[in-house]
């Protein structure tokens, strides 16, 4: 596929002041990728050491003061990791809202996400350590995938 066949949407976004700023001005989309990376990194290492807690690690730290810790800066980072991954697309959305793995990253992104709700929900309700502990496994996978198809989309 080509960016002619991309949805309308992309066109927009491409068209936008933001897409014109994120290819004119060489520091913008530098900036963005830069705080892109920035924000996975806070993201995925609250979420990998908060995981790893729910799997058993570090059983010494109670899990609450664990999640009042990593929880807040994850939701730093994915704030972080969403604004600049806008600008990115913004720089050249026909081309990348077509892309395969940009699709497999939302895909495994929109998982991960609804993986998150469920995780608070089952925490809400009391559920059985087990459970948790998939939850938990399932993150870290869902969240490598999301890091790994974002990576691929430079190559396809």
């Amino acid at each position: 596929m080509h960016g002619e066949d991309a949805p309308a949407w992309a066109h927009w976004l491409e068209a936008s002041a933001l897409g014109v700023l994120a290819r004119s001005e060489g520091w913008t989309y530098a900036a963005a990728n830069t705080l892109h990376v920035l924000g996975l990194a806070a993201l995925f290492g609250a979420i990998l050491a908060f995981d790893l807690r729910v799997l058993g690690a570090a059983r010494a730290v109670p899990l609450p003061a664990a999640a009042g810790l990593l929880l807040p800066l994850a939701r730093l980072g994915f704030a972080l990791a969403l604004l600049s991954g806008l600008v990115l697309l913004a720089a050249d959305a026909t081309h990348v809202a077509v892309n395969p793995a940009f699709r497999a990253k939302l895909a495994f992104l929109a998982l991960a996400l609804l993986n998150v709700l469920a995780f608070h929900a089952m925490e809400r309700r009391g559920a059985p350590e087990p459970a948790r502990r998939l939850s938990a496994a399932a993150s870290l996978l869902l969240w490598v995938a999301v890091i790994a198809s974002g990576r691929l989309i430079a190559y396809l």
